[in-house]
Parts: C-alpha cells; sequence; structure tokens
C-alpha cells in the first residue's frame, strides 16, 4: 500500500523516530510504511493521521488490485 507518509513528514520536517515515538511504533516500522513493506492497522493509521491532522484517506492510497493478491 502506498503512502504519503514520507511527504507529510518531510513537509513538517519531522523525522522518521520523531513520528515514531509520537504513534508508539519503531522507526523501522515508519521506515517500512513509507517503502510499502507493511500495511498499518487501523489503529496505527488513524494515530498517524491524527498526528498530521488529516483523513486516513489522504494519507493511504488504497489499490484495489493489491488487495486482491
Amino acid at each position: 500500500m502506498q503512502t504519503k507518509i514520507q511527504e507529510l513528514r518531510k513537509e513538517r520536517k519531522i523525522t522518521q523516530s520523531e513520528l515514531a515515538d509520537a504513534v508508539n511504533v519503531t522507526r523501522q516500522t515508519i521506515i517500512s510504511l513509507e517503502n510499502g513493506r507493511y500495511n498499518a492497522s487501523l489503529i496505527l493509521a488513524h494515530k498517524i493521521a491524527q498526528f498530521f491532522g488529516v483523513t486516513i484517506e489522504d494519507i493511504f492510497i488504497f489499490n484495489e488490485e493489491e488487495e486482491n493478491l
């Protein structure tokens, strides 16, 4: 799943570690999310969206083709 986490994080000059601390995950989790290797749980997606003050849909780009794999 593609995300806009890295884009939002860089716009706000936030490090991966700072975001990880804010949403209570490891930096590695943020790296994996940004690289599309990990899909966030609904709770984590909500925390990230709240942190940036946007909707989940603004951050996580759902692709139906990937879901069917």
